[in-house]
């Protein structure tokens, strides 16, 4: 075998964008500091090493794949229906936390949800590819809302809204960005509250109501549905300027901020990092979705462009929802905070995604800049 390739792959195809990919370790450097124990054991930290290793060999595997064949409709479909076969099954699973969210394979617990996000940028990128001449056309947005709408309700019947609520952001962010008209598009802003006030007066079960009524007036039930959002206000709040020191948050390490390795892992590490320590989070976190959008629009069609634009709506919706939530200004959904926070299935999911994207990457054109204002958004 000759040194300069791999299992039969050449060195110079792992086309992987430095910049993106060191702006990652900083996140994960975060989340692993925030969520270790400096004086007991370090369980969490530990697993969450091996899951960083685990979806940073997949980020590279899934880098030298040529992945043009995701343009089959046939195995889009194959994909999305299989997707939506799994969500189902999840009926059948053991209830965790009061949802049916998880397969539990003993020591191990996935979250389907996670990688049925990505097919769904898949399937709507794949969609939208071929339609943007005729866009305007009002059926395109029913036609790809119901992609969409399955898995929402599959995922919000879990129950997990959180994920539903990703599910629905990223359909809404890949319509936008299509090309459709803007009247077709407040016609879908109405139907949504509309669906909204159903869902609230069917769907929701008590739990959530008590989260969005506490998200209006968190301190009406503190001891209760509000509790989580109060302690983690106090967390944000009390980091200040230059925060407590690492190891020093009491508001987690003394086990009063729940889930702060997880949901609530933004308000643990404001607490310990201050201002300045959200400053430099925001900061990397926004040099990532710059370069997916800067490798997008140098995709070698509308597909490999439309997917980078639907990877970057998922990030930022999970990383929005969770600053919002951690700092009181929406209601607690359980997502997670993007590379930061503990856990197995996003990791993953986020990591594929971004290799999906290195893969594109590889035979993008330069060109595509230039001409996509014409091409991707058709006559306007």
């Amino acid at each position: 075998m000759k040194p300069n390739r791999i299992f039969g792959i050449s060195r110079a195809s792992m086309n992987i964008d430095w910049i993106l990919f060191f702006a990652l370790l900083p996140l994960i450097f975060f989340g692993l500091v925030t969520m270790s124990s400096f004086t007991g054991e370090n369980y969490l930290a530990i697993k969450q090493i091996i899951w960083v290793s685990i979806s940073l060999a997949i980020f590279f595997m899934f880098s030298v794949i040529d992945w043009r064949f995701l343009k089959r409709s046939d195995l889009l479909v194959s994909l999305f229906i299989l997707s939506c076969t799994i969500l189902a099954a999840l009926f059948l699973a053991r209830s965790i936390k009061g949802a049916k969210s998880w397969f539990d394979l003993g020591s191990v617990s996935l979250q389907p949800a996670d990688f049925v996000k990505i097919v769904v940028i898949l399937i709507l990128a794949k969609y939208f590819s071929r339609r943007h001449i005729e866009i305007a056309n009002v059926k395109h947005i029913f036609i790809s809302g119901i992609y969409a709408f399955i898995p929402f309700v599959l995922i919000l019947l879990q129950p997990a809204l959180g994920s539903a609520m990703i599910i629905f952001f990223i359909w809404i962010g890949m319509v936008t960005v299509s090309g459709v008209s803007k009247k077709h598009l407040l016609a879908v802003f109405v139907i949504g509250l509309i669906c909204f006030a159903v869902l609230w007066g069917t769907v929701l079960k008590r739990y959530q109501k008590d989260r969005i009524l506490t998200f209006i007036d968190p301190f009406q039930d503190i001891k209760g549905a509000g509790y989580n959002a109060f302690q983690s206000q106090i967390a944000v709040g009390s980091g200040e300027l230059f925060g407590k020191g690492i190891g020093y948050g009491t508001q987690s390490r003394l086990k009063f901020l729940p889930e702060y390795q997880t949901d609530f892992i933004f308000a643990a590490f404001a607490e310990e990092w201050g201002f300045f320590g959200v400053v430099f989070l925001l900061f990397f976190f926004g040099v990532v979705i710059w370069r997916i959008l800067y490798n997008s629009l140098r995709g070698a069609s509308n597909f490999e462009t439309l997917f980078g634009v639907g990877l970057a709506v998922f990030l930022m919706s999970h990383f929005t929802i969770n600053v919002g939530m951690n700092m009181g200004l929406l209601p607690v959904t359980g997502i997670t905070l993007p590379f930061v926070s503990y856990g197995g299935s996003h990791l993953l999911t986020e990591f594929a995604g971004l290799g999906i994207l290195m893969g594109m990457r590889k035979y993008s054109r330069a060109t595509h800049r230039d001409n996509m204002k014409n091409e991707f958004f058709g006559p306007i």
